[in-house]
Parts: structure tokens; C-alpha cells; sequence
């Protein structure tokens, strides 16, 4: 019974919406932005064409430029996909193969001798993550050649555990990558990736610069909402990311980029094998996410206040993708939000009214079922009302009147009665009584 406040796989009826789905994650996506959720772009294609392509919000909101259609965005750890895809071109050409040993490249990272390009690609090598668990300097941000910095800093590392023994997420491992394909091919890692992917497959929108953002050519600052507005975010220089996460693109093109990557167009099928082969989770530059009984082929990405995702449904050769440039919502929920209707499945809005401390203050407590063999704590959390299960995850409440809030990423709606409140999940209705009302 623990997973019941977890399951992401819920059982809902299929019924007829009166308004077309597309129709509806336009108005929900503008729902969002109206109530200063959120800024970026959406887009679905089936096979190979573009069926809902839209951008909300500003590219630019200084200078009051909105974005549209061709915007592009930085789109993260997305890159690293990108990556591992001209990684096994490579191995394909025979100018690598997947066991061989980071030395032959940076011979001065720790057991270099045993760290193999397949360990790299699917982040078992034990090499600590130079942005997440540890952070550059001032110095080294301005050094001249900060790429070069950033490899010396890597090959400083001492490993966190034995080579190929277990996964641990590693921007370095995708950051050596980017070096190895630069320096197999004597070109950098921008003119491989025009010359191996997007002139290839036509990705007009989708490069590596080292330049600063230009919102003349059409590319969007981040932003975060805070004090009633919108507030840039300071620009990254894109070598600290570099192949690990630093490319740029529109939904458009990722859509367009899994849906070749998974049709042969870009790698053979041995090598597409290699990336939708999952260790502890994670493939090569792939992962996999479950929407009901559906299995997307995904990679989220963040960077400064962008946000990101794509996924891809083989048999159902759907791919999606949603650039947030404005962060002001959960991108997770926005992307159960838009799947749900793009499958006509029962989905309300929130509702994004404040819920008064007053309120809040009536509902705190613990509450208990003779149905459950649990407990749900309700709580306040920075003035948000917020759930807890016996032994799990904290997870957060959003309004839809004064009486019943919803998780939505979990299908979970809760009405508060006196002296108690019902949980209903997927069909089943639970009864809980608060203790010491």
C-alpha cells in the first residue's frame, strides 16, 4: 500500500472532451502565463509532422521581444544525448570503440587505464560531477582557455567509488566526451555537431556557440519570477557546459531529432540498442520515463533558468518536447499536464488562488484511516499546504476550492470534511480521521 501516494501509473477512463486537445494545452499553457508560471515552448509531433508548435511568453522581456515558434532556448543535460549520438558515430567508423580507455585521450584522470567510453556514456566511471559536487572558481571562470581549466580540474578528481560498479550522474563524464569527439576528428565539437546531426537530418535551429546570448538572432534570455516580475537570470559562458549541457535548439528540432535518432537515420540499430540499453537507470545519453502504461525514451536538461525535456514513444512514433525559459512551475507537471490532455484524459486546471493562513491552520495535522495501515501528515511549508505518508515523500498541495486540493502528478485529490478529510486515487475513495482535532 506504500506506493499508493507515489503511483504516476494511474487508471483513468478515457472520455470525450468537448474542446480538442490541442486546443485545450494551448489554453493551459496560456493559463500558466497569464498567472506568471511560466515562459517557453511546446511542441508534438506524430511521425513526421509537427501537430501543436507554439511559444508563450518573451524572449527578451526588457526589450519586450516575445518569442515565437523559431525561438530557440539552451537546452541542458539534453545536449548530452546529442553527444552520445556523435560518440557512436564514431565507434560505427571504427575511430573508437566502447571499451576503449579514457588514456588513450586524458591519460592524467584517475584510473584513466580502466575508465572505458562506455562507462563514460552511461556515468559509471566514479568521477565526481565538477558543477554539482564541486563548483569553479572565480579564477578558473576567467581563465583564458577555460575548457582546458575545466579537463585540468577533472583530471584532479579522485574517483567516488571502483570504475563501472555503479551509475552517478557526472557532467564530467559528457564534458570528456565533447573532448574525445574533438579530438578524434580535429574539429570542435560545433562543426561535428552540424556536420554529423543537424545538417544530416536538417535541424535548422540546433548549434554549440561560445558566443553570449543574441536575442537579435532570435535566441531567449532565462528568467525567474520573483517580487511581481520577471527577473533575468545571469548568463553562463557556454564552455562550462559544453557537451555535457551548453547546445542550443527549439522544441521543433528535438521532436525531429528523436524521431530520426529512433527511425535509422542518425545511428544504426546496434548502436540505437547501446543507448536504450538502461543501467540503474540510465542509457546511453537516454533515460526512461513511464506515463501510464506508455514508455517514453526522454532526457530533461537544466541550465541557468531553462528548463527541458524531450521524449520520444516508439511505437506510437510520438515525440514531445517543452523548453520553460520563464521557471515559475514544476516543469514535471507541466509535461503530465500536457500529456494527460494530448491523451483526453481527465485533467483539471489549477487553481493558483493563495490559500489564506487561516485556512491552512484548520486543516495542520495528523490524519489516520482504518483503510490504510498509514498516517498523512498535513502541513505548512513556506505558506504552501503540503502531505506526507507514513514513509514517504513530502509532496505539495494545489488548491482547486477552499475545501479539496489536488496532486496532480499522482492523481491525487483530497477533501477536507470536519474532523477529517476523503483521499481519493485512481477510483478508490479513503476515509481518514484527524487525530486530536
Amino acid at each position: 500500500m506504500k506506493k499508493l501516494f507515489l503511483l504516476l501509473a494511474f487508471v483513468v477512463t478515457t472520455s470525450i472532451v468537448a474542446q480538442d486537445k490541442f486546443e485545450k494545452i494551448d489554453s493551459y499553457l496560456n493559463y500558466l502565463y497569464q498567472n506568471n508560471k511560466f515562459m517557453g515552448s511546446l511542441c508534438i509531433r506524430e511521425g513526421e509532422n509537427v501537430v501543436f508548435n507554439n511559444a508563450y511568453g518573451y524572449a527578451d522581456v526588457d526589450k519586450n521581444i516575445t518569442a515565437d515558434r523559431l525561438t530557440k532556448y539552451k537546452i541542458g543535460s539534453i545536449s548530452k544525448t546529442f553527444t552520445a549520438v556523435m560518440i557512436l558515430q564514431l565507434v560505427e567508423e571504427r575511430k573508437l570503440r566502447l571499451d576503449t580507455k579514457l588514456k588513450r585521450f586524458f591519460p592524467k584522470v584517475a584510473k584513466a587505464d580502466s575508465i572505458a567510453i562506455s562507462d563514460l556514456l552511461y556515468q559509471r566511471t566514479g568521477i565526481p560531477d565538477y558543477i554539482n559536487h564541486d563548483s569553479l572558481t572565480t579564477a578558473e571562470l576567467q581563465s583564458e582557455n577555460l575548457k582546458e581549466t575545466i579537463y585540468k580540474k577533472i583530471e584532479n578528481y579522485e574517483l567516488r567509488f571502483g570504475v563501472g560498479t555503479q551509475f552517478e550522474y557526472s557532467n564530467s563524464n559528457y564534458y570528456l566526451l565533447g573532448g574525445i569527439i574533438e579530438k578524434i576528428t580535429g574539429k570542435s565539437f560545433a562543426e561535428n555537431l552540424q556536420e554529423r546531426i543537424c545538417k544530416k537530418i536538417n535541424l535548422a535551429n540546433t548549434y554549440y556557440t561560445t558566443n553570449e546570448i543574441n536575442t537579435a538572432e532570435n535566441e531567449s534570455y532565462s528568467y525567474l519570477f520573483l517580487d511581481d516580475k520577471w527577473i533575468k537570470t545571469e548568463e553562463w559562458k557556454n564552455e562550462i557546459a559544453f557537451a555535457a549541457g551548453a547546445i542550443i535548439a527549439t522544441p521543433a528540432d528535438l521532436t525531429k531529432f528523436m524521431y530520426e535518432l529512433f527511425n535509422g537515420n542518425l545511428i544504426t540499430k546496434k548502436s540505437l540498442e547501446v543507448m536504450t540499453t538502461i543501467k540503474n537507470g540510465y542509457g546511453a545519453g537516454l533515460l526512461v520515463a513511464p506515463f501510464g502504461d506508455r514508455k517514453f525514451y526522454t532526457h530533461t536538461g537544466g541550465i541557468e533558468n531553462f528548463r527541458s525535456v524531450v521524449g520520444y514513444n516508439v511505437n506510437e512514433k510520438l515525440s514531445i518536447s517543452l523548453i520553460v525559459n520563464g521557471d515559475n512551475y514544476n516543469r514535471n507537471d507541466i509535461m503530465i499536464a500536457v500529456l494527460s490532455m494530448y491523451y483526453k484524459m481527465p485533467f483539471p486546471f489549477p487553481n493558483f488562488e493563495k490559500i489564506s493562513p487561516e485556512l491552512i491552520k484548520t486543516y495542520i495535522g495528523t490524519y489516520s484511516s482504518k483503510e490504510l495501515p498509514l498516517q498523512l501528515t498535513i502541513f505548512e511549508n513556506n505558506g504552501e499546504l503540503q502531505a506526507q505518508a507514513t514513509g514517504q515523500s513530502a509532496f505539495a498541495l494545489t488548491m482547486q476550492n477552499e475545501k479539496t486540493f489536488v496532486f496532480l502528478p499522482a492523481r491525487i485529490e483530497i477533501t477536507f470534511i470536519e474532523n477529517g478529510l476523503v483521499l481519493k486515487q485512481s477510483g478508490m475513495k479513503f476515509n481518514f480521521t484527524k487525530e486530536n482535532p
